[in-house]
C-alpha cells in the first residue's frame, strides 16, 4: 500500500481532522493504521504483519518499527501490549515471549524508531477507551466495563471517559475457577457447548463483576460479539449488556487515542 504522509496530531492545527497513530500488537499479527481522533476511524486502510516467532520485546519491536514506517508516521504513537503494563513496563506475559516481564515496551520500540515517542498500554484498556469513546459506548455515562471474549477474558473499566489500567477480569475467581476458565469462547468452542449453556457461565462472570463494581454498562467484545443476537439476549445478569461496535479497529484507535492525552485514572 502507498503510505500518506501525515502529520502528528498535535500539528493538526489547520482545521483539519486530528490524527494519531496506533498500533495492535495480537499474538498472531501486528496491524496498524492512522486514526481520525474526531471520528475515531481509520484514514485509510490497516497495515498488518505476522508477529515474528519468538516474540521477543526486540522481534516485536522490529516489526511495529515497520508497520510505522510504512506509514511514513513520525510523530508520537501508541502501542497496545496483550498483558500487564505499569509505566510503560511489562508485568505479564501469557501469549507472547515470557522475555517481555520486565522490559520496558515503551524505550525498546522508541529505540527501534528513532527516538520516536510511544505510549503502551494493555491491549483490552485499549479497546475499551476506543469503544467508550466512538463505539457501543458513546452515548452512556458512568462505568462501562468491556469484557472480550476469546482465548481468554481481557477487560477493562472506564468511567467517563478515564481508563483505570490493568483490571484483568479474566483472572478473576468465579465459584472456584477463573474468569476466563469459566466462560471464555475458548470453553465454548473446546466443549462444543450451546450457546444457552455458556451465557450460564457468562453470568456468572457479569454477577461477580456488577455486585464489585456496579457497572452502568457492559460491552461485549471479541469474535464472538459479531454473533451477539444469538447469545447476549440469555443473559440473566442485571446491568444491560451490547456488543462492541468497532471489532478490529478498536484496538488500534485506543492505542492511538493514548497517545495524545492522558487517559488513565493513574497517568500510567
Amino acid at each position: 500500500m502507498t503510505a500518506p504522509d501525515v502529520p502528528a496530531a498535535e500539528s493538526a492545527v489547520d482545521g483539519s481532522a486530528r490524527r494519531g497513530f496506533g498500533v495492535d500488537v495480537g499474538g498472531s499479527g501486528v496491524k496498524g493504521g492512522i486514526v481520525d481522533l474526531d471520528t475515531g476511524q481509520l484514514i485509510g486502510e490497516r497495515f498488518k504483519l505476522d508477529t515474528p516467532q519468538p516474540s521477543t520485546p526486540e522481534a516485536v519491536a522490529k516489526t511495529v518499527a515497520a508497520v510505522v514506517r510504512e506509514f511514513g508516521w513520525t510523530g508520537s504513537l501508541g502501542v497496545t501490549y496483550p498483558g500487564v503494563v505499569t509505566n510503560g513496563v511489562v508485568r505479564t506475559a501469557a501469549n507472547v515471549d515470557k522475555g517481555w516481564i520486565g522490559v520496558n515496551a515503551a524505550e525498546v520500540i522508541s529505540a527501534e524508531l528513532g527516538g520516536q515517542h510511544v505510549t503502551v498500554l494493555n491491549d483490552a484498556d485499549a479497546a475499551g477507551l476506543a469503544e467508550e469513546q466512538y463505539g457501543a459506548g458513546k452515548d452512556n455515562s458512568g462505568v462501562i466495563v468491556l469484557l472480550t471474549f476469546g482465548t481468554g477474558i481481557g477487560s477493562a473499566v472506564i468511567h467517563n471517559g478515564v481508563l483505570l489500567p490493568n483490571t484483568e477480569f479474566g483472572h478473576l475467581e468465579v465459584g472456584g475457577k477463573e474468569a476466563e476458565h469459566r466462560a471464555a469462547s475458548s470453553v465454548k468452542e473446546r466443549k462444543d457447548w450451546s450457546y444457552e449453556r455458556w451465557t450460564e457461565e457468562v453470568t456468572k462472570v457479569l454477577t461477580v463483576i456488577e455486585n464489585a463494581i456496579w457497572p452502568d454498562l457492559f460491552i461485549a467484545g471479541g469474535g464472538i460479539s459479531r454473533k451477539a443476537d444469538k447469545w447476549i439476549p440469555l443473559l440473566k445478569n442485571r446491568t444491560p449488556v451490547v456488543a462492541a461496535t468497532l471489532q478490529n479497529t478498536a484496538g488500534i484507535v485506543g492505542a492511538a487515542m493514548a497517545a495524545v492525552a492522558d487517559v488513565t485514572a493513574t497517568g500510567r
